[in-house]
């Protein structure tokens, strides 16, 4: 008996939004480009009107086109931007519950050696912004203003990531950092010992990243999210996904 296996076909529209997928990826269709209205594009891929609006629409929620309602509508491209995938991996952290300590597994992965890197490619003007950011963290550490201090310390650790100049870098701690606000704004994580000894951190990280020793720089920081992962793992339910700060 002749042994076959079952047999999958894609859908129409999939196989539509990878074609277009693909043009604009390569560069084959420009940003900005407008894209044939859906007739058109149903008599070019022979398929129907249901299909190519089901196809544009797997593009548009990927980010790569935006599409426009009213008399002038129609469907223009995008370049596909960080936006995408901080997008996607909140939605995947959400909604898979991915355990909490994943998301800080991913920091120490990816943290110190950006903050080697910011040392090696910094400019002054990312100088500034970490020292901007840490200025508000030790104005909102002094006023006793957690909320604006958690939203400090996080945009400091940003801006570091955003110093090293890589762009997956900056991507991927983009797309965590929400995930982590949520989940590090949380009553009694953020006393005054532990706000003061953060400060400390970074000024020690900052100080390596201006004199431009990475081996400092990432050593530094290794210590100073080992320091908080090991903190915070005390306070934290297990699922970023369920987290939710009490009132």
């Amino acid at each position: 008996m002749l042994d076959i296996t079952p047999v999958s076909v894609p859908k129409a529209a999939d196989v539509l939004a990878g074609i277009l997928r693909e043009k604009i990826l390569e560069g084959n269709l420009q940003e900005g480009a407008d894209l044939p209205n859906e007739r058109d594009l149903g008599v070019q891929s022979g398929l129907s009107r249901a299909s190519v609006r089901e196809a544009l629409r797997i593009l548009e929620g990927e980010g790569l086109i935006a599409t426009r309602t009213g008399r002038n509508g129609g469907s223009a491209v995008l370049r596909p931007s960080s936006a995408t995938i901080e997008r996607s991996v909140g939605i995947f952290i959400r909604g898979q519950r991915i355990r909490f300590e994943a998301v800080l597994e991913t920091r120490a992965a990816i943290e110190p050696p950006s903050a080697r890197f910011a040392a090696l490619h910094r400019t002054d003007a990312d100088i500034a912004e970490m020292e901007r950011s840490h200025a508000k963290l030790r104005l909102a550490s002094e006023s006793g203003d957690v909320a604006a201090y958690v939203r400090a310390n996080l945009d400091w650790h940003v801006q570091v990531v955003r110093a090293s100049h890589n762009e997956l870098l900056i991507a991927f701690i983009s797309a965590v950092s929400q995930s982590v606000y949520v989940a590090t704004d949380v009553e009694g994580f953020n006393s005054i010992d532990v706000r003061n000894a953060v400060i400390r951190a970074h000024q020690q990280v900052m100080d390596a990243i201006k004199a431009g020793d990475g081996d400092a720089a990432a050593r530094r920081m290794a210590r100073h999210v080992g320091a908080y992962i090991t903190d915070i793992q005390q306070t934290q339910d297990p699922l970023v996904g369920d987290k939710r700060k009490e009132k």
